[in-house]
């Protein structure tokens, strides 16, 4: 049965706010303490989902994990009622206040690693949430996130669900911001590019910025998901030096294709090399170099940190970022793909502009699930966005997020009893009852 590719889309949530929490992350780095926008960016992300949904394209949501987590809160010593825990937390540790109320699981790409029943040794689809041990903002997200995924994606008879990984420097693992299934009708290949292999000493690794995944991570998920058309790639040590903290901000693909930075891969030859054995000359793969687009700019316009999406005739449609379109470079190697031979045949700009000063972008918003048509219908219809859906979300959105936020106002008891009250109604309009 054939399968088709479904983008989940984190739903930003109530408490997005600047505080500058990601470590190598230079567009988050930079916006660090300004006011955020929460209303804007959700509604900027459901805005982008109905884009997506109305070229044609099967979308669902990932509706944002309850913060602020007073729970975490509470393990790290901090006593009394919710309100007092916030307001202490605020006056010792703001910065740990910041990162219990961090919005950052609307980037639902580090959610988990995807691998379809097409491609298991168990003819189920396998997530794994991402442990996303490097930053502790995103450490606490992998229990709610591992519900979350059971309860979209429910029942043993479609889908295999797993623990995270050990939490351990051995096994970082960021999801499937490090992954890519690339395809065609000589083979299937899972590209799983990592920053570091642990375990050796002495290889190749960045030296400013971390290496969130590491190779024993990316082998341990394609183990335990039963692949066999697992091919592992070390990530350019130099651009996570120059703030490139995920492969999806130098690379992107699907099917039977791959955009890719020069200086994305510690040896891109080597590995375009390897896949054009493995895939066949059906295989595309559309290099960028480095004289027409530097690193800078790969990184402050997210190029690579776009959706491609294919459509029923094979062509493709770009979802970039509308950061790219102010960049002359960015929008002509766009409009090249288009106007050449590639299965590129247009690029749609959106506008993400709050995820983007967080530090991610179209592609960071989106899970890729891909599914035959029985476990389609084995989804939880409740996820599923419909154009009533969308307008429903619209109005929760504008009726409970607040329209600016500081990382100041993080203590407020009052944002507290807001975001609650949000959680509640959505759940009751969704009509699925408690998850955490």
């Amino acid at each position: 049965m054939p399968i088709r590719e479904m983008n989940f889309d984190g739903l930003v949530g109530p408490t997005h706010n600047y505080a500058g929490l990601s470590f190598g992350n230079v567009a988050s780095k930079d916006h660090g303490g300004e006011e955020s926008h929460p209303r804007a960016a959700a509604l900027q992300g459901l805005a982008k989902m109905r884009t997506v949904a109305e070229m044609g394209f099967e979308q669902g949501f990932i509706p944002p994990l309850p913060r602020p987590a007073t729970d975490v809160l509470r393990r790290l010593g901090f006593s009394g009622d919710d309100d007092a825990i916030l307001a202490e937390a605020g006056r010792v540790d703001p910065v740990l206040l910041a990162q219990a109320c961090s919005a950052s699981n609307m980037w639902t790409a580090n959610a988990a690693t995807v691998s379809p029943s097409a491609d298991t040794a168990d003819g189920r689809v396998h997530f794994t949430p991402a442990n996303l041990r490097a930053q502790f903002h995103r450490a606490i997200e992998p229990t709610d996130t591992g519900r979350l995924l059971r309860t979209i994606f429910p029942g043993d008879a479609c889908f295999t669900h797993h623990d995270p990984l050990p939490s351990s420097d051995q096994y970082g693992d960021e999801g499937a911001a490090n992954h890519t299934r690339l395809v065609t009708s000589q083979g299937v290949v899972h590209l799983f590019v990592y920053g570091v292999e642990h375990r050796r000493t002495g290889g190749a690794a960045p030296h400013r910025f971390p290496a969130r995944q590491t190779l024993e991570a990316s082998q341990a998920i394609a183990r335990r998901h039963g692949l066999d058309s697992a091919m592992f790639v070390q990530q350019n040590p130099d651009v996570i030096d120059q703030g490139v903290f995920h492969n999806d901000v130098i690379s992107v693909g699907t099917g039977r294709v791959l955009l890719f930075h020069e200086q994305a891969f510690l040896d891109s030859p080597r590995v375009i090399q390897e896949l054009r054995d493995r895939l066949g000359p059906e295989f595309v793969p559309l290099e960028v170099p480095t004289a027409l687009l530097p690193i800078e700019s790969c990184i402050s316009s997210y190029l690579f940190n776009s959706q491609l999406l294919e459509q029923p005739d094979g062509q493709m449609v770009l979802v970039a970022p509308a950061e790219g379109q102010a960049d002359d470079a960015v929008r002509a190697t766009c409009e090249a793909w288009c106007s050449g031979e590639t299965p590129i045949d247009r690029v749609a700009w959106i506008d993400v502009r709050e995820s983007m000063r967080n530090g991610g972008g179209p592609a960071c918003l989106r899970l890729r699930v891909p599914l035959d048509d029985h476990e389609r219908d084995a989804i939880h219809p409740a996820f599923r966005l419909t154009p009533d859906r969308a307008d429903q979300l619209e109005a929760w959105i504008c009726r409970w997020y607040p329209e600016s936020l500081h990382p100041g106002d993080l203590a407020d008891p009052a944002l507290l009893a807001t975001c609650r009250e949000a959680w509640a109604d959505l759940t009751a309009t969704l009509e699925i009852g408690p998850i955490f």
